[in-house]
């Protein structure tokens, strides 16, 4: 029997609101209801300093991006500095390894692989880079990934440019590599609706995983597919 899947649309949340769904999705896997749970949300604008650092990187005085109405957030995931705001896509898969594989970089490999079977149904060619996480188109990034893992359960995941304002990515040097942009869907052509790439992404996630997919918005009622 495949592991069952659940996928909680969460719509336009703050950064912190989205670590407390994160923290029910994790209570719902641990209790055995769902093997994974994939939260697919945006959030207002915020900065945010991976495990790994990036302070460094942050160009702008923390005074500017109060001014601007952007969060500044120091987090457990891996990854350095990115940044989150409307039209992105950001995707927390809560997942319990074990029911996979027990293995980081095979998680990561598989969700680059999500990411670039999703872009490729809108016609935009990805592909990842040697020595950096993420997807990128030529030398953009247009998603990126930082997580983290606790007792095999997964946490943090992924951020796909869609349709968001990359003027907010001028205050760091994303992910901390200078030589590289980034860029998004509708930069690259793709005219679509976040909601659309959002369910298309979710049936990938489902293949990829060879998972069984049930899909939901926040405040439905929950049931296995």
């Amino acid at each position: 029997m495949n592991p069952s899947l659940l996928c909680l649309n969460a719509g336009l949340v703050s950064y912190k609101e989205g670590l407390s769904l994160q923290k029910q999705a994790r209570a719902m896997v641990e209790s055995g209801q769902y093997s994974g749970v994939l939260l697919l949300l945006e959030h207002h604008p915020v900065i945010t300093v991976g495990r790994s650092g990036g302070r460094e990187n942050l160009v702008v005085s923390f005074s500017e991006l109060q001014a601007a109405g952007v969060e500044f957030i120091e987090s457990d995931r891996g990854g350095n500095v990115t940044c989150h705001n409307p039209g992105q896509l950001v995707g927390y898969p809560v997942i319990d390894l074990s029911r996979w594989q027990q293995d980081v970089h095979w998680y990561v490999n598989q969700l680059e692989e999500v990411l670039i079977r999703t872009l490729k149904t809108y016609d935009i060619i990805a592909g990842r880079k040697a020595q950096y996480t993420g997807v990128w188109v030529g030398n953009r990034k247009i998603a990126a990934i930082g997580v983290s893992v606790r007792h095999w359960i997964t946490g943090h995941g992924f951020a796909l440019n869609v349709q968001n304002d990359l003027n907010l990515f001028r205050a760091i040097v994303p992910c901390g590599i200078q030589e590289f942009g980034v860029t998004n869907m509708e930069k690259q052509g793709a005219l679509i609706s976040l909601q659309e790439v959002a369910r298309d992404l979710a049936n990938q996630f489902s293949e990829v995983l060879v998972a069984s997919l049930a899909v939901e918005a926040r405040g439905e009622k929950h049931g296995k597919a």
